[in-house]
């Protein structure tokens, strides 16, 4: 319990850190979102005045902790430009990109750890080579290039999936579906392909450790070996992994959507860096650092339940 406690509070102390960091950042962008407002003919008594009512003439400090208290209670703050709400912004975005994600992290992690674990079984025979050269093909392929690729081949040439999202941000779940598959698919195969990798190397480590040979050597069979003690200890170096690309589906998106013209939270956040609008980008960057804590939290209890020898003290 002390070890899960410890995790817990590091995670909350990580993400206050980056909240700072995340507000400080944002903060120094260049330019005055006052003057861009009010355009270019604007005068500096106008610009003073607006620079007032949205509270930029207030110290650093005291703005970051006005928004982090904001935050705690659940208020993500003003938008700058729409002077709406910033959750009635990000969390339908929210919503669409989760569409996405949910498809490309269920299917590219299965898929990815059972190639990744063939690959390993059937070291250097035609099934690993074949798996390996995919795998490294979607590693140094940029995920732009996978998502207009596939909309060519399966919008394009083969119109079985739209091209471009035409649907807001406030459409239903129903009239996103057909557009998710896109860039659902582009993403998986960038994120599977480093789970692969990983995978096969954890699975030849595994396979050719004592352990495993002793349980051979006792007559169980292959796919009990592999399923009851190969597999799970295979598993362990590839948490991290797994965690770091869920966590790199929030930076993945923003270029994938903007291929599709999908409404989810990269092409938000595009938006708001081209209109300046500050709140709405510091909402989206704590959340995806708050995605980035959980998805490493998830991932060492993960371990601790998979490995009885990280347990001690527990």
């Amino acid at each position: 319990m002390r070890t899960v406690l410890r995790r817990l509070v590091a995670s909350i102390v990580t993400v206050v850190l980056a909240s700072a960091l995340v507000f400080l950042g944002v903060q120094a962008l260049p330019g005055d979102v006052a003057s861009q407002l009010l355009g270019q003919d604007a005068t500096p008594d106008a610009v003073a005045t607006l620079r007032g009512q949205l509270g930029l003439d207030q110290p650093a400090w005291q703005r970051y902790l006005e928004w982090l208290g904001g935050l705690l209670q659940g208020d993500l703050g003003t938008s700058l430009v729409t002077g709406s709400g910033v959750g009635e912004q990000v969390w339908p975005a929210l919503r669409n990109t989760a569409l996405i994600a949910v498809v490309a992290i269920v299917v590219g992690i299965t898929a990815s750890l059972v190639l990744g674990v063939v690959a390993g079984l059937y070291r250097d025979r035609w099934p690993d080579g074949i798996i390996s050269g995919v795998s490294l093909v979607g590693m140094s392929v940029p995920e732009f290039v996978v998502a207009t690729v596939l909309v060519l081949l399966f919008a394009i040439v083969w119109p079985v999936f739209p091209a471009v999202v035409l649907e807001g941000r406030d459409a239903t779940v129903v009239e996103l579906l057909p557009a998710v598959w896109l860039p659902a698919a582009a993403l998986g195969i960038a994120m599977a392909a480093y789970i692969v990798r990983m995978a096969r190397s954890a699975t030849i480590d595994v396979m050719a450790s004592e352990f495993v040979q002793t349980a051979e050597l006792k007559g169980l069979s292959r796919r009990r070996v592999v399923l009851r003690h190969a597999l799970p200890s295979a598993l362990l170096p590839t948490l991290n992994v797994i965690a770091l690309n869920v966590a790199w589906l929030f930076g993945g998106v923003v270029v994938v959507e903007n291929v599709v013209n999908y409404p989810g939270i990269g092409t938000l956040m595009l938006q708001s860096v081209s209109n300046r609008d500050l709140p709405v980008l510091q909402a989206i960057a704590v959340i995806s650092a708050v995605v980035y804590v959980l998805c490493n939290l998830a991932a060492d209890l993960a371990a601790l339940a998979l490995d009885p020898r990280q347990r001690k003290g527990f």
